[in-house]
């Protein structure tokens, strides 16, 4: 008689269950941080110093591989686009072309992709090696709310710095594609500012920014929750670390198509 619990089915539900377990738990994790983040931030309870610290980490030091990342992302669209529209009779349309592409999705998709792999995984890994190596224990002992201290600052520099980086960024983008624009189409400069200003929109902008600052603050906190929860060792702080990167890339397209639906259909 075949034993079911060496089959690849029984492994399979097993696998399934314990996914699931992992799935409830980390999120429960994520919405009971986030519960306590707000609790400090209403009571006004925060460092000045960490939060500036944290918002010139968080901006500063993640735009030359964001800049680098929607640069080179730009160009590559702008070497596509523009020869085949300008072969067609509308390169008119190149500059409002890119900038709606620019404006409305890459730009904030692609910062966020970029600090998620420099910011977020160096909060997961920070947080999560003070965690095992019982720091934040050590926290606690001394009456310091580790919340308040380490999640707080840094949930606060995602919201507050990631708009500006998106706008640094489309910037950069934007300048890319008009110069390709202009070397593969011959579509001058101010043809192309032309036909972006009159494509854009100020609802573009507007929702483009209040979707980076979710971007940012999702990115932090889902980062720290997931640093903030490991138990064990160093296999643990690598674990929590893929985590924190996999679950807020998939945050990202969450709220991306949250928006998407919101503003757009």
């Amino acid at each position: 008689m075949i034993n079911i619990k060496k089959t690849l089915f029984w492994q399979f539900l097993n696998l399934l269950e314990y996914e699931s377990k992992e799935f409830l738990i980390t999120l429960g994790n994520i919405g009971k941080d986030f519960i306590r983040v707000i609790k400090s931030m209403l009571v006004l309870r925060l460092d000045k110093g960490a939060l500036i610290e944290q918002c010139s980490r968080f901006s500063v030091d993640s735009l030359p591989i964001t800049l680098t990342i929607v640069a080179m992302t730009s160009i590559i669209i702008a070497m596509q686009i523009a020869p085949e529209l300008a072969k067609q009779g509308a390169g008119n349309y190149v500059g409002s072309l890119s900038a709606l592409v620019m404006v409305r999705e890459l730009s904030a998709i692609m910062s966020g992709f970029a600090i998620i792999s420099m910011i977020g995984s160096s909060y997961a890994s920070e947080i999560a090696s003070m965690a095992v190596t019982e720091q934040i224990s050590a926290m606690k002992v001394l009456k310091v709310d580790p919340v308040e201290y380490l999640i707080v600052p840094r949930f606060l520099s995602g919201v507050i710095m990631m708009p500006f980086v998106v706008v640094i960024s489309t910037f950069c983008g934007l300048a890319c594609a008009a110069f390709i624009s202009n070397i593969t189409a011959e579509i001058t400069y101010l043809n192309f500012i032309s036909s972006m200003w009159h494509g854009l929109f100020i609802k573009d902008i507007f929702v483009a920014l209040l979707k980076s600052s979710f971007f940012g603050g999702t990115i932090a906190l889902i980062s720290c929750s997931c640093g903030y929860s490991t138990r064990g060792g160093a296999l643990e702080v690598g674990t929590s670390t893929t985590k924190a990167v996999v679950w807020s890339f998939v945050a990202i397209a969450v709220w991306d198509y949250i928006f998407a639906s919101i503003f757009y259909l």
